[in-house]
């Protein structure tokens, strides 16, 4: 974790127990993000070996990586905005500085907290729909698709919880 980035960060009570626990999750799901990346890096050199190498046909894999690849970005979302690593536009409020500067980056980060809640909302929706229904992606390996979709809703309800403790810090 970037220790630089947050120098304001209150310490002691509930809202320093809670910053600190969204700290913990957010570096523990950039992990797991790494580890499903990897996997779905090996899954695409598995389906290269098969196809290429050995002529075989290939069922699962690019479903696999693609599925694995799109939660590793999901899950490492509130890693990125922990460490101040997205991708912003600045001119505007650093040429404001003081006081200007802190209001238009906390208004920015309660529109984008507000439309994390609301993709999370709609995400969990959607992982229980898939589940409830028996969804299954439709393919010729065609597994339930409800795993494939719990990392946008994990991911997306983490980077709100990330937000909110981005928001208490004072550094937004």
């Amino acid at each position: 974790m970037d220790t630089q980035h947050h120098t304001n960060a209150p310490r002691r009570g509930v809202l320093g127990l809670y910053i600190r626990l969204m700290d913990v999750l957010s570096c523990a799901t950039a992990v797991l993000a790494g580890a499903l990346l990897l996997v779905g890096v090996l899954a695409v050199c598995h389906m290269i070996f098969m196809r290429y190498m050995l002529g075989e046909s290939t069922t699962w894999q690019t479903e696999f990586a693609i599925f694995a690849i799109t939660g590793a970005m999901l899950l490492g979302a509130p890693y990125v905005l922990l460490t101040g690593g997205h991708v912003a536009v600045t001119v505007l409020p650093d040429a404001l500085g003081g006081l200007a500067r802190k209001l238009m980056n906390l208004v920015a980060s309660l529109v984008g907290l507000a439309f994390c809640i609301a993709l999370a909302y709609s995400a969990w929706l959607y992982v229980f729909e898939a589940l409830h229904g028996g969804w299954t992606t439709g393919s010729v390996w065609n597994p339930p698709l409800w795993p494939a979709l719990l990392p946008m809703a994990v991911g997306i309800s983490l980077l709100s919880l990330q937000y909110v403790a981005e928001i208490l810090r004072g550094e937004t």
